[in-house]
C-alpha cells in the first residue's frame, strides 16, 4: 500500500509538471472505475498466491502474462491478428506454463504452492486482460490519467483490506532499506515506469509491448536461487524455458501498429 501511494504522488507531480488534467470527465468515469477494480482484484490475488508459494514459481507465472495479452488482443485489437506461428508460440509456453504450475517448490516458505500457484495464475490472466483493456481506453484519455486512477482507486480498497487482513503484531522496524525499496519501487517501477508502459500501449498492439517483459522472470528465478537459496527444480527450468521461447514467438509477429480513429472503442 506504501509503494502505491508513493506511486500515486509521483504520477501525480509527474502530471502536474506537464500541465496535464487527471479529472475525469464523465465519459471516462465508468472506464476507469473498471480499470481500478481490474487492477484491485489482480494485485490482491497476486499477493494472496505469492504468500502460498516460492518466490521462484511465482514470478515465472505471473509473468505469463504476455501469453493472455496475446491470447485477448485479437479479440478486441483488430490489428493484433493470430498467425499460425504466434498460435504455435502460444501453445508452447501454455506447455511451460502447466509444467510450472503443476510443480512444488521445496522451501518452507511455500505452505501450500499448489493452490498458490493457481492463484498467481489467474492474477496473470488479469494483467494479460488489464494490459488489453488499458490500451482501449488510452486511446481517448492520456496514459498519466489511466494510471494514476488505476491506482488511487485501489489505495482506499488495500487499505481496507489491511485493516483487516494484515498482521500488524509481526512486522519489525522500518529502516533505511526498506525505505529505499518502497521509494525505488514507487517512484520507478510503480510510477515512471508503469507511465511509460502505458504510453506504448497506446501507440503499439498489446502483443508487441508484451515482449518487453521477456527478461523478467529470468531474473526473478536467478534472484530467488541467489537470496532465498531456492533450488531450481529441472521442472522449473524446463517450464521457464518453454514459456520465454513461446511468448518470444507470439510476440514477435504482433504488429506494433497504432490504432486508427475507427478503430476505437
Amino acid at each position: 500500500m506504501a509503494r502505491m501511494a508513493v506511486s500515486s504522488l509521483t504520477v501525480w507531480v509527474w502530471s502536474r509538471a506537464r500541465g496535464l488534467s487527471l479529472a475525469p470527465t464523465p465519459e471516462e468515469r465508468k472506464p476507469l472505475l473498471l480499470l481500478g477494480l481490474l487492477f484491485s482484484v489482480q494485485i490482491a490475488m497476486l499477493h494472496w498466491g505469492a504468500d502460498m508459494t516460492s518466490p521462484a514459481y511465482a514470478v515465472t507465472i505471473v509473468n505469463t502474462n504476455p501469453i493472455w495479452a496475446n491470447l485477448i488482443s485479437p479479440l478486441f485489437v483488430p490489428e493484433d491478428r493470430l498467425t499460425l506461428r504466434r498460435v504455435t508460440g502460444l501453445l508452447l509456453a501454455f506447455a511451460g506454463v502447466a509444467g510450472v504450475v503443476l510443480g512444488r517448490p521445496e522451501l518452507d516458505i511455500a505452505p501450500n504452492p499448489r493452490l498458490g500457484n493457481w492463484i498467481i495464475l489467474a492474477s496473470a490472466a488479469l494483467v494479460g486482460a488489464r494490459t488489453v483493456y488499458i490500451q482501449r481506453i488510452v486511446q481517448r484519455m492520456s496514459p498519466e490519467k489511466a494510471v494514476l486512477w488505476q491506482m488511487g482507486i485501489s489505495l482506499p480498497l488495500f487499505g481496507l483490506g489491511s485493516l483487516f487482513f494484515d498482521d500488524w503484531g509481526s512486522r519489525g522496524p522500518v529502516d533505511w532499506r526498506a525505505t529505499a525499496a518502497i521509494g525505488y519501487q514507487g517512484v520507478v517501477v510503480g510510477g515512471l515506469a508503469l507511465v511509460a508502459w502505458v504510453a506504448l500501449l497506446r501507440r503499439h498492439t498489446p502483443g508487441s509491448v508484451s515482449v518487453f517483459s521477456f527478461a523478467t522472470p529470468v531474473a526473478g528465478v536467478l534472484l530467488s536461487a541467489w537470496l532465498f537459496r531456492e533450488p531450481l527444480a529441472p521442472r522449473l527450468l524446463f517450464g521457464l524455458a518453454a514459456v520465454m521461447t513461446g511468448i518470444a514467438l507470439a510476440s514477435r509477429t504482433a504488429s506494433p501498429k497504432p490504432q486508427t480513429s475507427g478503430d476505437r472503442p
